[in-house]
């Protein structure tokens, strides 16, 4: 007698694999490559379980607390790098940056300001549409009973992400003003993902600011539009400003534009900003020294303007669930993985989400299957897989 597969079997055994191939691509990589920061992470050293952090090839001097599967919260403390801030002249690419800023539309509705940062910013693009999961979608698809919201308490403010079965896996919420990243390959929803955490914010009457390193501002309008976001309306409102950068120009003139970009979150009064793509200006940097330097203290400057940051980043070649530099999952607070599923024996490809960390926040540790729609992304609840 044969047994049909069901799709939790499959999905189930596609993500052993996956975690297995992971675990042998790491073993591979601790053969044949030396450390390339000369030092070590101590974390590694123990045999790993599917529920562990990876990490990148960058190894700060003082790696991050990695979470036990005891679900407490994430504690630990934004590695310091030794090198030195760029001391180089004033750059003539600063005013390029300004230049930029002028198209971004202005609280005031009056156009440029003293401040270089201007009204009439237009703004699109097109994510295409993901695949459903049967079984996996519907209103109660996800449960939320592991987690009791009233007997939670914490002097913390916490926010939501926006996406309807990831906040459920969040006891309480992201902790305010924290700096988050989402990693993830080519086609997995970085940029929806971004953009659905403004649209939590921008839908209750805030203000927010994007950077977009690799679209252009009407494409990234576009695209909300698709998802049935009214980002067009939000600027006219002055409730957002969405700002094209060339990466180039971006790594040129970066000590300018951590400058300007307090006064421009100040001014919009904003409480969420997003970065799309930091892994664009990672790449502006030959140097790996000069490189952690430049995206630690872009960061800090983040941190220090009191919003809620989430930036994306490419994964690495190598490991999905570590950063194209494994630099900026140690500097953030939050990390999400989205990865695909690719089993051996099944044609269809599909998608995972796992969130490696939030400080100060308990949060499940089980990898959730998720699908991109014409109205943005959702998780789905799917039977433990490890």
């Amino acid at each position: 007698m044969v047994t049909a597969m069901t799709d939790d079997d499959w999905f189930e055994r596609a993500l052993r694999e996956l975690d297995d191939d992971a675990k042998s691509d790491d073993a591979k990589s601790d053969e044949t490559r030396p450390d390339q920061t000369g030092e070590r992470d101590d974390g590694d050293s123990g045999e790993r379980s599917s529920n562990t952090d990876r990490s990148g090839a960058f190894v700060p001097s003082d790696p991050i607390s990695r979470p036990d599967s005891s679900g407490t919260p994430d504690s630990s403390e934004t590695p310091e790098t030794a090198d030195t801030a760029d001391t180089a002249p004033e750059n003539p690419f600063a005013q390029d940056f300004t230049t930029a800023f002028e198209n971004a539309p202005g609280p005031s509705g009056m156009g440029g300001s003293a401040t270089g940062f201007g009204e009439g910013a237009g703004f699109g693009g097109g994510d295409t549409d993901g695949f459903g999961f049967g079984e996996f979608g519907g209103e109660n698809s996800f449960s939320t009973s592991s987690f009791d919201d009233e007997a939670f308490e914490s002097d913390i403010e916490r926010i939501k992400i926006g996406i309807r079965g990831l906040d459920e896996m969040i006891l309480g919420g992201v902790p305010e003003r924290s700096l988050l990243v989402a990693i993830g390959s080519a086609g997995t929803g970085k940029t929806t993902f971004g953009l659905q955490f403004l649209e939590e914010a921008l839908s209750n009457d805030e203000s927010a600011v994007y950077i977009t390193l690799e679209e252009s501002q009407e494409a990234i309008l576009s695209t909300a539009e698709e998802k049935g976001w009214p980002f067009r309306q939000y600027v006219d409102e002055d409730r957002l400003a969405v700002v094209a950068l060339d990466p180039v120009e971006m790594a040129n003139s970066l000590a300018g534009i951590r400058n300007d970009l307090p006064r421009l979150i100040d001014e919009f009064d904003a409480s969420r900003l997003v970065l799309d793509s930091v892994s664009l200006l990672e790449m502006m940097y030959d140097s790996p020294s000069k490189r952690r330097s430049e995206v630690f203290d872009f960061t800090r400057s983040l941190k220090d303007a009191g919003v809620t940051t989430m930036l994306t980043s490419e994964a690495s070649e190598d490991n999905p669930y570590a950063s194209r530099h494994g630099i900026v999952e140690y500097l953030t607070d939050a990390v999400f993985v989205l990865k695909y599923v690719r089993p051996s024996d099944f044609r269809e490809t599909r998608l995972a989400v796992e969130i490696q960390k939030i400080r100060d926040a308990n949060h499940s540790r089980e990898t959730k299957p998720y699908e991109i729609t014409d109205e943005g992304i959702s998780v789905y609840r799917q039977a433990n897989i490890f």
